[in-house]
C-alpha cells in the first residue's frame, strides 16, 4: 500500500495519482468520450456520475486498458509520485501501472477458494509451494491491513454477495492497485453491507489508495466521497466538492433538466388477482429454489419482494413469467387455475412481464424496434389479417409507444441493440403496459438505470397501480421498494417472509431480513 501524503484532496493538497488529459473515444459516429480531463489525488474517493450512455464506462475501460483512446493521454504516479504516461489498451500495463477495475458482476470462479482466486496468475512458475506460503502470509497481511476480512481457504461458491466483492477488492490490491475504480459497487449489496464497504473504501483512501467511486445512488455519492464529476453525451459538464452541490444539482446536471421524483398516493386495493400457495421448486443446476411459497396481490397495489441475489427471485420470475412449471403447489389468477402453455397464454390472459435482464430476454438486439414492440402480440388476432401480419398497423402502433414512453431512438427500423439500457427498459414498459394487464411481474425494472430513466419508469409503474393493476416488484434496491411497495415480503434462501406494511419496513430491517438474522416479519 502506498503511504498518505497528508494533504486534503478536495483542496488539490494531495499529490495527483491519475491524469486524464482531452480523452477522446468514438465508436462509428457516436461519440462516447469528447475531450475529458479528469484528475485523481492521493487519498481521494471521486464520484463519477452520469446517465445511460454518458460515457462513463467507456472511459474506465479506456483507463483499464480495455479500450485505446482515438485520442488524449493517461498519466499515473508511479512509486515516487512522478506521473508517467500509461500506454492504451492492455489491461496487462494498466494492472502494472497500479490500477485496479472491480466490475459490477465479478468474475470469480465458484469452485475456487479465495487464496485461489486472488493468487491466479501471480504465483511464481518455479518453487510453487514456496510461493503459495508467500502468498499466503502477505494476503492475510492484506485482510488484517484493510478489514476485508473473508476466509481465505472457503469457496468463493459459499461466499456471500458482499463477501465477494471483498475479494474482488482484495484481487486488485494484492497486484498493487493504487488506484481503484468500481462500478456500481453497492448495487446487490444490503443496506449493512453497504455501510461495511464505505468504511473499508474510507480506510483505504487514507492509506493513500486513489478510489473511482461510479454509481447511480446520489445519496451514496455525496456521503462517501469527496469529490465529483459528472459526465453527458461525453462531455464533463460538472465538477465539485461533494459537500458544495445538493442532490438535485446533481440529477440536473446527469439529465440536463430538473428530476422529480414521482408520488406515491394512498390507494385503494381490490380483490385478489394472484394468488400463491405453497408453491415449491426443487434445486437444481442453474435453478434457484423454492420452498413453499406463499402470497397474494392485489389490485391496486405493489407488493415488493427483496432480497440477495441468488435466493430464489429468479425461480419466481420464471414461474410467474411461464417458463418454469413449479413441482408442487397452486397458482390462481383472478380466482382461476394460473393458465398453462407458457408465456403466450399469460399475455393473453392479461399478465405483463418486465424480466430482469433487458437483453437476453427483455429484447431481440438484432430486430428492430418496432419488431421488438410488437413480440409480444404478433400472435394476437388484431395483429393479423388472413394470417399475414398487418406490418404497417404494427409499424405505426411502435411509432405511438416511442412518443408516448418518450423511447428515444433514430427511428423505429433501427436495431434494438442501439437503445441505452434506460431506453431499452422504456421500449419493454410501452408494450407491456399498452395492454394495461391485470397483473404485472417486474424484475429488477431499474437496474443500472440512471435518475432520470429511474424516475420515468417509476411514474409508469405507479399509473398501471392507479389503473388497477396488481404489481409483483421484484428488485435488490431497498430505497426503490420503499419509495412504491404498499406491502413488501423479502425472500431468504427460498422461503418468502409475511409481507409487512410499508409503513413498518426500514432499511436495517429489510436488511437484517435479506441475511436471514430476522426470521420473519412477524
Amino acid at each position: 500500500m502506498i503511504e498518505p501524503s497528508g494533504g486534503d484532496a478536495r483542496e488539490g493538497g494531495a499529490s495527483p495519482l491519475l491524469r486524464l488529459e482531452g480523452v477522446t473515444k468514438r465508436f462509428g459516429a457516436l461519440l462516447a468520450n469528447d475531450a475529458v480531463d479528469l484528475d485523481l489525488a492521493q487519498g481521494e474517493i471521486l464520484g463519477l456520475l452520469g446517465e445511460n450512455g454518458a460515457g462513463k464506462t467507456t472511459l474506465m475501460n479506456i483507463l483499464f486498458g480495455h479500450y485505446a483512446a482515438d485520442s488524449g493521454r493517461i498519466l499515473v504516479a508511479d512509486r515516487r509520485g512522478r506521473l508517467r504516461p500509461l500506454p492504451g489498451g492492455s489491461p496487462g500495463r494498466a494492472l502494472a501501472a497500479g490500477v485496479g477495475m472491480v466490475h459490477q458482476h465479478f468474475a470469480l470462479a465458484a469452485n475456487l477458494s479465495v487464496i485461489e482466486s486472488v493468487t491466479l496468475g501471480t504465483e511464481p512458475l518455479f518453487r510453487p509451494w514456496q510461493g503459495r506460503r508467500d502468498a499466503r502470509r502477505r494476503l492475510r497481511t492484506l485482510v488484517d491491513e484493510t478489514g476485508l476480512d473473508v476466509p481465505l481457504d472457503a469457496a468463493i461458491g459459499a461466499l456471500s454477495v458482499g463477501e465477494r466483492q471483498r475479494v474482488e477488492i482484495l484481487k486488485a490490491l494484492y497486484r498493487g492497485a493504487r488506484v481503484l475504480v468500481l462500478d456500481e459497487p453497492t448495487a446487490v449489496l444490503t443496506p449493512q453491507q453497504a455501510e461495511r464497504l464505505a468504511d473499508t473504501l474510507r480506510g483505504l483512501a487514507s492509506r493513500g489508495l486513489g478510489v473511482v467511486f461510479i454509481s447511480h445512488k446520489l445519496d451514496e455519492v455525496l456521503a462517501l466521497c469527496d469529490r465529483v464529476v459528472v459526465l453527458r453525451h461525453g462531455q464533463k459538464v460538472r465538477e465539485a466538492a461533494a459537500d458544495r452541490v445538493t442532490k438535485a444539482e446533481l440529477a440536473e446536471a446527469m439529465v440536463d433538466r430538473p428530476v422529480q421524483a414521482p408520488t406515491r398516493l394512498r390507494g385503494q386495493p381490490g380483490a385478489v388477482v394472484v394468488e400463491m400457495s405453497a408453491v415449491r421448486v426443487g434445486a437444481a443446476p442453474g435453478r434457484e429454489p423454492l420452498d413453499d411459497v406463499r402470497l397474494s396481490v392485489l389490485e391496486g397495489e405493489i407488493f415488493g419482494v427483496a432480497g440477495i441475489a441468488g435466493n430464489g427471485q429468479r425461480s419466481l420470475a420464471a414461474v410467474l413469467s411461464g417458463t418454469l412449471v413449479p413441482d408442487s403447489g397452486q397458482i390462481r389468477l383472478r380466482g382461476v387455475a394460473w393458465p398453462k402453455g407458457g408465456p403466450l397464454n399469460l399475455t393473453r390472459a392479461g399478465v405483463g412481464r418486465v424480466p430482469e435482464d433487458r437483453h437476453a430476454e427483455g429484447v431481440v438486439g438484432a430486430m428492430t424496434v418496432w419488431e421488438n414492440a410488437a413480440i409480444e402480440t404478433v400472435r394476437l388476432r388484431a395483429s393479423q389479417r388472413l394470417g399475414l401480419l398487418r406490418r404497417r398497423h404494427l409499424i405505426d402502433d411502435a411509432e405511438r409507444l416511442v412518443r408516448l414512453h418518450d423511447v428515444r431512438c433514430r427511428g423505429v427500423d433501427v436495431p434494438a441493440s442501439e437503445l441505452s439500457g434506460g431506453n431499452m427498459q422504456k421500449l419493454i414498459l410501452a408494450r407491456v403496459l399498452d395492454r394495461e394487464p391485470r397483473f404485472l411481474l417486474a424484475a429488477q425494472p431499474t437496474r443500472g438505470l440512471d435518475i432520470g430513466a429511474v424516475a420515468e419508469i417509476h411514474r409508469r409503474l405507479l399509473e398501471a397501480r392507479a389503473r388497477g393493476a396488481g404489481i409483483l416488484l421484484l428488485t435488490e434496491d431497498l430505497d426503490e421498494l420503499l419509495q412504491l411497495a404498499d406491502r413488501i415480503a423479502v425472500i431468504h434462501r427460498g422461503r418468502l417472509s409475511r409481507p409487512l406494511a410499508r409503513e413498518a419496513a426500514t432499511l436495517r430491517r429489510l436488511g437484517l431480513m435479506m441475511t436471514g438474522q430476522v426470521a420473519d416479519a412477524a
